[in-house]
């Protein structure tokens, strides 16, 4: 019987990357558009097609990578801290620096640098802990996932509320935000550089289509992938139109990084106990309620009104309690399922990170321009039709694509039999 890793001290270089990676995330599709709208003026629908079009160049791009991190196995150290450089330099341009051109063009490269170097960073990780996870014991897929989500989750807490708490000491917060996470990004790589020993693939083939064919051909694998993107797709609204949400429906701007912490600290205090509760009950059982916890708690979101503040700080921690299941249990569903077949995990994750994102950009790409055709205006006093329309985009749609989720779920063979198909 293999013996099982120790907790402590191996995995943790694991949670410090993952917090370094989500910083570089979600936080920017926060961020960055109410930046670059307060900042320069940019008007919403523009940034909403720039952001649906840096993302539709994942269609591409993301399977690409893919194939790069399977290709480039033996060079992926060198590869590791290539990319994080320049997610580094690009988040220095996109935050601390004036654009030296127009500022809709500017936001557009330095985003694009940015999410490539996320995009391969995020692929070749998760790729390398199918190998790490199988070192770990017969359930060492839901323990590496536990801790390295609970590291993604914090990163993203802190970065969802740096800029905020910077804005305490210095009047431009979001130049201190580019620093700091140019320096976690050292560090993170730093301490993952004896993690990149992948062992040379058994058959590599000689284009990227035949890297994806065995996971393209698997029906499990096929309807996680799936899952993962009508799954991804409720936190890609929310996140969207979350400071909008809570500066002008709640009427509580200033609140928006409590808010935030107390939403990402909620999932990451969760996501031990969901990686537990995989282990003893299954993992399907424990998303489904996790999905039903999600639904209960945003549903109330859609009649929440000016100065109803504190009821949505308790939507925020339960809705983040179920998020913490989502961003644990999936993927370590996939990379089991991927230990099983035994081929091609960097390829897969190209795909994994391509529906993920894909729903930011059609978030990106619709619902912007749709809050604009209603009426909504950032930062004024919009009429309630428009106000209507935003708690309707924010709240009920996302719960909409969840019920969507779970039913795919509830048809859906997972871990619980995933090897009797193998």
């Amino acid at each position: 019987m293999t013996k099982a890793a120790p907790l402590w001290p191996p995995l943790w270089p694991w949670s410090l990357f993952a917090a370094m990676i989500a910083a570089a995330g979600l936080p920017i599709y926060i961020h960055a558009p109410k930046f670059y709208v307060d900042t320069y003026g940019t008007s919403l629908t523009a940034l909403g097609l720039t952001l649906a079009a840096l993302r539709l160049i994942d269609v591409v791009q993301d399977p690409l990578l893919g194939w790069l991190a399977e290709a480039g196995r033996k060079r992926r150290a060198a590869l590791v801290w290539g990319a994080a450089m320049v997610m580094a330099l690009a988040m220095i341009g996109l935050f601390a620096i004036a654009p030296p051109i127009a500022p809709l063009a500017w936001f557009a490269i330095t985003l694009a640098l940015l999410f490539s170097g996320f995009s391969f960073l995020t692929i070749v990780f998760y790729a390398q802990g199918v190998e790490k996870a199988a070192l770990l014991g017969p359930t060492g897929h839901f323990r590496l996932a536990g801790w390295r989500e609970t590291g993604s989750l914090l990163g993203v807490s802190l970065a969802a509320v740096a800029p905020v708490v910077l804005g305490s000491f210095t009047d431009r917060p979001f130049t201190g935000f580019a620093a700091g996470f140019a320096l976690l990004a050292l560090v993170a790589v730093v301490t993952m550089r004896r993690e990149w020993t992948a062992a040379p693939a058994t058959q590599t083939p000689a284009d990227a289509v035949g890297l994806f064919r065995p996971i393209l051909a698997d029906p499990l694998s096929r309807r996680l992938l799936l899952i993962a993107l009508l799954n991804a797709a409720p936190v890609a609204v929310t996140s969207t139109l979350f400071l909008f949400f809570v500066e002008s429906r709640l009427g509580a701007p200033g609140l928006e990084g409590p808010l935030l912490l107390l939403f990402f600290l909620s999932a990451a205090a969760s996501a031990p106990f969901w990686s537990r509760s995989a282990a003893r009950f299954g993992a399907k059982r424990s998303l489904l309620a996790a999905m039903a916890l999600a639904i209960a708690a945003f549903l109330w979101a859609v009649a929440l009104r000016e100065g109803d503040a504190l009821p949505f700080a308790v939507i925020c921690t339960a809705s983040g309690a179920a998020l913490g299941a989502d961003l644990t249990l999936l993927p370590a569903l996939f990379a089991r399922r991927l230990s099983a077949l035994g081929k091609g995990e960097g390829a897969a994750f190209g795909l994994w990170s391509f529906m993920s994102k894909l729903s930011l950009a059609l978030a990106a790409a619709t619902l912007l321009p749709a809050l604009s055709a209603a009426g909504f205006t950032p930062g004024t006093d919009n009429p309630p039709d428009a106000l209507l329309a935003l708690s309707l985009l924010y709240a009920a749609l996302p719960c909409a694509l969840k019920l969507i989720a779970m039913a795919l779920l509830v048809t859906t063979e997972t871990a619980e039999t995933a090897e009797t198909h193998a």
